[in-house]
């Protein structure tokens, strides 16, 4: 109840619709569309998980893929139906990610679990919406996994907005280490890749790819709004140079992780 109170009051309050329609919001968006592509083939069948408003669902739903969602929170479907167009091949339920009752084994041979991860506070709970993504795709299927990184926190929470200065959260944050514990409250769970590798071990996958979705790019996003259609292309090639980068990737606020199911 907890969980779902917190997220109601933050999914009420925010235009998550428009989130990624900046050009440095841009930046995630379709740095993720360009991990998805290299795995799509005409025919496959999409999941998302914890799909919000749907921009990628449509996004791929618009590619003429089938695309099934699920949605936690009755005030993105709203807008994930709104945003329906007549000749997508898309649909949309309400459902919780750590439970995904209703859908059979092995569907889907790619599944995006995109949100989700941001918002479960228990290790059983980021276990259960794991295995219930591995469950539901196909064996040789692909699942992206999505996280907030816990270090990108600390430099623009604890000191770029004063945060360890007021006082706020300290209690949540261990100041030998840095990690941050998150609760509902705080909305947003924090992981390090350290954090991701323990909980995927669980698990009998293949990594494919660990990405810095946005890496730097909410430090300078005035810079990167400002950007003309050409510089901003110039922009996302060096990004996409960058993004796995092992001296690099930590240096990001969102990571998106790809697996294969074995």
């Amino acid at each position: 109840m907890e969980r779902m109170e917190a997220l109601t009051n933050y999914y009420m309050t925010h235009n998550e619709d428009a989130r990624l329609t900046s050009k440095h919001g841009m930046v995630e968006f379709l740095t993720t569309i360009h991990y998805v592509e290299k795995y799509l083939k005409p025919g496959m069948r999409i999941l998302e998980i914890g799909a919000g408003t749907g921009r990628y669902s449509h996004y791929f739903a618009g590619q003429g893929y089938e695309v099934d969602a699920v949605e936690l929170m009755e005030c993105n479907i709203e807008v994930f139906k709104a945003n329906t167009t007549p000749d997508e091949k898309i649909t949309v339920q309400q459902g919780d990610a750590i439970d995904l009752q209703g859908i059979a084994l092995e569907q889907y041979d790619i599944t995006l679990l995109l949100g989700p991860m941001y918002h479960l506070y228990t290790e059983e709970d980021k276990r259960s919406a794991m295995s219930e993504a591995f469950r539901v795709t196909k064996r040789g299927g692909i699942v992206f996994a999505a996280y907030c990184n816990n270090d990108m926190t600390v430099y623009q929470f604890g000191f770029l907005r004063g945060g360890f200065q007021t006082g706020e959260h300290n209690e949540l944050i261990n100041f030998e280490t840095f990690r941050l514990d998150s609760t509902p409250k705080e909305v947003f769970a924090l992981y390090r890749q350290e954090d991701i590798n323990q909980l995927m071990r669980h698990f009998s996958i293949q990594r494919l790819h660990y990405v810095g979705t946005d890496m730097l790019t909410h430090f300078i996003g005035g810079a990167v709004d400002a950007m003309d259609d050409e510089t901003f292309a110039l922009y996302m090639k060096y990004h996409l140079c960058i993004c796995e980068r092992p001296d690099m990737v930590g240096a990001t606020n969102h990571m998106l992780d790809v697996f294969r199911k074995e």
